[in-house]
């Protein structure tokens, strides 16, 4: 069986990418760190695209969840291995910098940032034994960019495209990749809040993209076919690179 671990996985892009790494023969494990019905939905959406799927309940941004969760899991999976990464997991708490609290900074950096370093050096080590790993990490144009009211969310992404490049020089002779997808304005419950008139127009695609878009891009980052592709941000953002 081939597991994949998509962190974030109950909802929006996350569960998106749950049902296309199905799709392509994975057993899927759905990580959420408090919305256990929507973890659920997106099993019961896995298993109707004719895969597997069980729930993994942790807080990507508290080490100790992180580990006890993935140390129990491999207890009940003797000789399994998760063989792919999807650091989905991240949260906004947008403000101005000036108006920015302790808490918006440190919630949002431990959440995106942390939580990619927790989950990654706990999962790595049986990808470096196994000879055999795909880490994909969804950044954002807000870390390839910058955004206003965003300092604290672009420096966490920004932060994992450094993190990634870095890694996936370490982790190559292994035969592990790593990777980042950086999505651009996408229509999921992250998004809610923006007026998506607001912005179409400097889009060139015109619209707004959709989690199924993105999915696709991970699941070639995690395909047999991208094994020579290792350090790159791949954006889906329909042509919005300013």
């Amino acid at each position: 069986m081939k597991y994949a671990l998509v962190t974030g996985g109950s909802r929006g892009i996350g569960r998106a990418v749950c049902v296309a790494l199905a799709r392509e023969g994975y057993s899927i494990l759905v990580n959420y760190a408090s919305n256990r019905t929507a973890a659920l939905e997106t099993v019961r959406l896995v298993e109707e695209a004719g895969g597997t799927a069980e729930i993994m309940p942790f807080n990507v941004a508290f080490s100790h969840e992180v580990d006890d969760a993935l140390a129990k899991w491999e207890e009940t999976h003797p000789g399994e291995f998760i063989s792919v990464l999807v650091n989905n997991a991240g949260i906004r708490e947008d403000n101005l910098m000036i108006f920015m609290q302790d808490e918006q900074w440190n919630k949002v950096l431990e959440t995106n940032l942390f939580g990619f370093f927790f989950v990654t050096r706990r999962v790595l080590k049986n990808m470096l034994t196994k000879r055999n790993g795909r880490i994909i990490n969804i950044t954002s144009l807000s870390g390839l960019t910058g955004m206003p009211g965003q300092t604290n969310y672009s420096a966490s992404k920004a932060g994992i495209i450094g993190a990634t490049r870095s890694l996936a020089l370490e982790v190559a002779p292994r035969k592990v990749t790593v990777n980042c997808v950086a999505p651009g304005f996408i229509d999921t419950d992250m998004t809610a809040d923006i007026n998506q008139d607001d912005h179409k127009g400097r889009i060139p695609a015109g619209r707004f993209g959709q989690p199924y878009e993105v999915a696709a891009a991970v699941a070639f980052f995690a395909s047999q076919e991208a094994s020579y592709i290792t350090g790159q941000v791949l954006s889906v953002n329909g042509g919005l690179h300013t």
